[in-house]
């Protein structure tokens, strides 16, 4: 295989890649008075490339499939696709998965962490809290349980959810952005509506990065109205 080829096989890896994680984040009910969206679901797949998309997209299927049958129970539901996609994957493959639902009556976000990294709640005041309730990575084990967790929000808190190509960018200096990094982006925009948030992250993390991306990078944001 010549060079030129392996360049353009590498870049339709990364196509797809993206194509799948977009496809992961499509179908989620929006609101119109108390919240930008009604559901969250983010999830990042071991390895790269080809194969990695192929995971995410087993878990998005087994994740779409279970939830016709779990109903309200989120525990059972996450504990059904940890089953089928570690029954249907490769040894030594796996995805970390957050799962949440908002609960407009409520006012309250139930959600799963099934190994991902923990999305920040950022209050009005500059708070932060931390959604790390939840289990272990999605086909890693076959027995895997989960928790779910719960919390409240209120009118202009943010939820911040994020893969690691985020904090992992790093400068000409070798120094990483961090989750450091991305609370001052968000700081710094956090009166803006959730799509101007996440419009205004990448373009801090570019401009730090010098819009050098070593990892495929996601950003969702829910605000509370």
């Amino acid at each position: 295989m010549t060079s030129e080829a392996l360049v353009v096989d590498v870049s339709r890896d990364w196509m797809i890649a993206c194509d799948v994680q977009q496809r992961f984040m499509q179908g989620l009910d929006r609101a119109t008075e108390i919240l930008d969206y009604m559901a969250l679901t983010i999830g990042d797949a071991s390895g790269k490339g080809l194969a990695a998309a192929l995971m995410i997209a087993n878990v998005q299927s087994s994740l779409r499939t279970a939830a016709l049958f779990a109903g309200n129970d989120m525990a059972a539901l996450l504990k059904a696709v940890n089953l089928q996609v570690h029954a249907s994957s490769l040894a030594d493959r796996y995805a970390t998965l957050f799962y949440g639902v908002f609960d407009g009556a409520a006012r309250t976000l139930r959600y799963v962490n099934a190994g991902h990294n923990p999305p920040m709640v950022v209050r009005r005041d500059n708070s932060i809290s931390w959604l790390e309730t939840g289990g272990a990575p999605i086909g890693m084990f076959p027995d895997s349980n989960y928790e779910v967790g719960a919390v409240q929000l209120i009118p202009g808190d943010l939820v911040l959810a994020y893969t690691d190509g985020v904090i992992e960018a790093v400068n000409p200096a070798g120094e990483e952005w961090g989750v450091e990094g991305l609370r001052r982006a968000a700081a710094e925009s956090f009166k803006q509506c959730a799509d101007d948030i996440v419009h205004s992250i990448f373009a801090s993390m570019d401009e730090f990065s010098r819009a050098h991306q070593g990892d495929d990078a996601t950003v969702a944001v829910l605000r509370a109205h």
